[in-house]
C-alpha cells in the first residue's frame, strides 16, 4: 500500500505547531474602534440596531476611550450625534461641538490613543445626506468647502486622524491643502476612497439617525459590481496624499480589498461594518453559531485579504480573547 509522500497534516498536528507556521495573524494593534458621541453628560445608551453598543456623552466616552486602550487597541474613530441639524450641517464644524469635546477629553485622558473622526454631513443634515443639497442633488464643492471647515474643527479639537467618508470628488487633496494651509501637516487622512452604496449600513443609520429623506446615495457612493472602479478611486486619493485608503464595507468586498492590497503600497483599511456585526450577533441570538468562533473567523478574513487596520464593533470582544490565548 502506497502513502503520500508529503504530508501536510503534519503541521496541523498540535495548536503550537499550527501557531509556528500561521500565514495571518490578527491582533488588537489591527483594531479601530468605532464610538458614537451624544449630547448630554452622564448618557450611556444602547444602540437598538447594534447590540452592544452605545450613545455617549462627552464625558462618558472618556471612560469607554481609556479601557479602549487598556485592551491594547491603538484607535478609535468617533461619529457625532449633533444637538440640532440643518440643511448644511453646520454642528460638524461647530467649535463647541459633541466630538470636538469629546475629542478634547478623550486627547486629555488617553494622549497616545490614536483618535480618528468620521468628516461626513449625514448625521448632522436635515436631509440626511452627505453634503450640500442643489435642486435635489449634491454639489460636490459646496461640500467640500464645508467638509474643509469640518477638518480644521476636528484637527483644533485634537484629531490625530480625519476621516472623509462622502465619496466627494477630490475631498482627500481638498482636506490636505486645507489642513497644510492652517499649519496642520501633521494630521493625517484616512480616506472612504471605496465606499459602495451597501445595503450593509441599515443598524448604522439608525444609530445615527442619517437614513436619507428623499433618494439614496448611489449618485456619489459606488455601484456594488465595480473594482476596477475602485482601484481608480483608490489611486486618485493616493495620489492626492491620502495617508490611509479605506474599503466599505468588508465581506462582500473581500475582492476589492485584496486588489488594493496588490497595486497600493500604503496602509489599507477596511470597514466590518454595522450589517455585518449584526448579522452575527442576531445569529447568536438564535444559537446558530458559536459567536466567538465566528468573529474571529470573520476579522482573520478581512486581514487576510489584505487589510492592515479593521474598523469594527467587535474590536472590544476580539481584544479580551486574544488576550486570553
Amino acid at each position: 500500500m502506497s502513502f503520500p509522500e508529503t504530508r501536510p497534516r503534519r503541521l496541523r498536528r498540535t495548536p503550537a505547531l499550527r501557531r509556528m507556521v500561521r500565514e495571518t495573524t490578527l491582533a488588537p494593534d489591527n483594531f479601530m474602534f468605532p464610538l458614537f458621541v451624544c449630547p448630554g453628560k452622564g448618557v450611556k445608551r444602547e444602540v437598538s440596531s447594534l447590540p452592544g453598543q452605545f450613545h455617549f456623552s462627552a464625558d462618558e466616552v472618556v471612560r469607554e476611550a481609556e479601557e479602549v486602550a487598556k485592551l491594547g487597541i491603538p484607535s478609535v474613530i468617533l461619529f457625532g450625534l449633533p444637538e440640532k441639524k440643518d440643511e448644511v450641517g453646520s454642528e460638524a464644524w461647530h467649535e463647541g461641538g459633541v466630538v470636538q469635546r469629546a475629542l478634547k477629553a478623550i486627547k486629555k485622558a488617553v494622549p497616545d490613543l490614536v483618535l480618528a473622526v468620521d468628516a461626513c454631513f449625514c448625521e448632522y443634515t436635515t436631509h440626511g445626506h452627505c453634503g450640500v443639497v442643489v435642486e435635489g442633488a449634491i454639489d460636490n464643492d459646496a461640500t467640500l468647502d464645508n467638509l474643509g471647515r469640518a477638518a480644521l474643527s476636528y484637527a483644533r479639537a485634537g484629531a490625530d486622524l480625519v476621516a472623509p467618508s462622502g465619496m466627494m470628488d477630490g475631498f482627500v487633496g481638498f482636506l490636505r491643502e486645507s489642513l497644510d494651509e492652517e499649519n496642520f501637516d501633521q494630521v493625517g487622512l484616512l480616506a472612504y476612497s471605496a465606499k459602495f452604496a451597501s445595503g450593509y449600513y441599515g443598524p448604522f443609520r439608525t444609530a445615527v439617525d442619517s437614513t436619507p429623506a428623499f433618494g439614496d446615495r448611489a449618485g456619489y457612493q459606488m455601484d456594488p459590481a465595480n473594482v476596477r472602479e475602485a482601484m481608480r478611486e483608490l489611486a486618485l486619493d493616493v495620489e492626492e496624499g491620502a495617508d490611509i485608503v479605506m474599503v466599505k464595507p468588508a465581506l462582500a468586498y473581500l475582492d476589492v480589498i485584496a486588489e488594493a492590497r496588490s497595486e497600493f503600497d500604503v496602509p489599507i483599511a477596511a470597514y466590518n461594518v454595522s450589517g455585518e456585526y449584526a448579522m452575527l450577533k442576531a445569529a447568536a441570538e438564535k444559537g446558530w453559531i458559536d459567536y466567538d468562533r465566528v468573529m474571529m473567523e470573520t476579522l482573520t478574513s478581512i486581514r487576510r485579504a489584505g487589510a492592515d487596520i479593521i474598523l469594527t464593533y467587535h474590536a472590544k470582544e476580539a481584544a479580551r480573547l486574544l488576550g486570553r490565548r
